[in-house]
């Protein structure tokens, strides 16, 4: 076991529901509703069906908040990018392993630009994928819904792909976090958790939650908390 201590429950709001028009005020209220960090789903249009925003974008509402940013970079090629959204101001680079030729040499460049790293698992992809890459690991991404658009509803059937990521990560040396990203809600949370996931990402729930953005960060960090397992 790589740990001594239970992690802590991170909940992470994906920004792709945001008004983009007033994406610095939304971050804004991110940070104001708690939060543990902002991730940005940068999509190209080839990877994924879909474009979003790259890092210039990121860089201007850098300086309206202080919480961490993370890139969840759904990009052919990220090698060529990952130095731009470092100097955006990400601090946690999530590649996909399907678009690293040499997966190995990304996680080190990334970590070589003062990053943490991570590596994210489209549903199909086995786990067996990042096995010789842990060392180079801050966090495992197991992707609960297929990329490219937000409001997709929970593959349920990932959940025992994701307590069998948790036994892999044990095997390193240091504590490695592990997220799931794709139909987080009050409904899906406490299995995602249950089966070994502390970073728990939404997006689409929790904008529009009746009560709001901290209520919905309380609820789902709440429910995370109490189911969640080693």
């Amino acid at each position: 076991m790589s740990a001594t201590s239970a992690p802590s429950i991170k909940i992470i709001p994906s920004v792709l529901p945001a008004d983009f028009a007033r994406l610095g005020d939304e971050c804004q209220a991110l940070e104001q509703a708690g939060v543990d960090r902002i991730q940005f789903d940068v999509m190209d249009g080839r990877f994924v069906p879909n474009i979003t925003f790259g890092p210039d974008v990121i860089a201007s509402v850098r300086g309206a908040v202080s919480v961490p940013f993370e890139a969840h970079l759904m990009i052919e090629e990220p090698d060529h990018l990952i130095s731009r959204f470092v100097e955006a101001g990400c601090e946690l680079i999530i590649v996909h392993e399907e678009t690293c030729t040499h997966l190995h040499r990304t996680l080190a460049h990334i970590k070589e630009l003062g990053a943490s790293a991570a590596v994210a698992l489209n549903p199909h992809t086995p786990i067996d994928r990042v096995a010789h890459v842990l060392d180079l690991l801050d966090m495992a991404l197991v992707m609960t819904v297929n990329p490219g658009f937000g409001g997709q509803k929970y593959i349920h059937t990932m959940e025992p792909k994701v307590k069998a990521m948790r036994s892999l990560l044990d095997t390193a040396d240091h504590w490695i976090d592990l997220e799931v990203d794709g139909g987080i809600s009050h409904s899906t949370v406490e299995g995602a958790a249950a089966a070994g996931a502390n970073v728990l990402i939404s997006g689409s729930w929790m904008f529009r939650h009746a009560d709001g953005l901290a209520a919905a960060v309380t609820e789902l960090r709440t429910l995370a908390t109490g189911a969640y397992q080693r």
